[in-house]
């Protein structure tokens, strides 16, 4: 599994279903086959249950995923049928590549993903100063010091934000795209962060 696909949780590492899918693509993945099996309403808590059947070279593989309201982030429950049908073929995909940790979509609530901490950066020190100091010594009390949020989105963030956006977004990326003005590919990592939240029903 590439590591652009694995995320951290409070000290737990989370795969990506686009990284499951990837994977099993390059592993002879056949077919993927879906059946509702309970159709959400009120006399069943609003749950959706979904059995996924995964086809590969090494033979069939089943896995039964459920959403309700309950278990699901805030923007995410009036798609909870497809969040089922996500959650059912993460885990038959992960039997059929034999992976052992959980998706990320699994979880009952979506965590926004964590990256490795930044090294601080300062402005680059100007040379040649007349009385011989070091220009770097007080770049970080000057304000050279560079925001994170500024910097672009981590691969993490963008792969965790697009399949996101491949389940709450009618339209997907194009959409989003339009609503945010630029390509999803330019957001920085605060804006990345913010979208996250709010597709997972964690911002306020």
């Amino acid at each position: 599994m590439r590591e652009e696909y694995m995320i951290e949780r409070q000290g737990k590492r989370f795969v990506l279903y686009a990284g499951l899918l990837e994977e099993a693509h390059a592993q002879g993945l056949r077919s993927i086959e879906t059946e509702l099996l309970q159709v959400p309403g009120s006399a069943n808590g609003e749950v959706a249950i979904v059995r996924a059947i995964v086809r590969t070279e090494d033979g069939k593989f089943t896995g039964i995923g459920d959403a309700s309201p309950q278990n699901v982030g805030r923007m995410i429950a009036p798609h909870i049928i497809r969040m089922a049908e996500t959650r059912a073929k993460a885990r038959a995909l992960r039997d059929a590549i034999n992976v052992g940790v959980a998706s990320i979509e699994e979880l009952g609530e979506d965590p926004e993903p964590s990256s490795a901490p930044e090294p601080r950066r300062y402005a680059r020190p100007e040379t040649g100063r007349a009385d011989g100091s070091q220009a770097g010594e007080t770049a970080a009390a000057t304000g050279g010091e560079v925001s994170k949020e500024s910097l672009p989105a981590t691969r993490k963030q963008l792969n965790y934000l697009e399949a996101l956006i491949a389940d709450v977004v009618e339209d997907g990326i194009p959409k989003f795209e339009n609503m945010v003005g630029k390509p999803i590919s330019e957001l920085t990592r605060g804006e990345a962060s913010e979208w996250i939240g709010r597709l997972s029903g964690r911002a306020a």
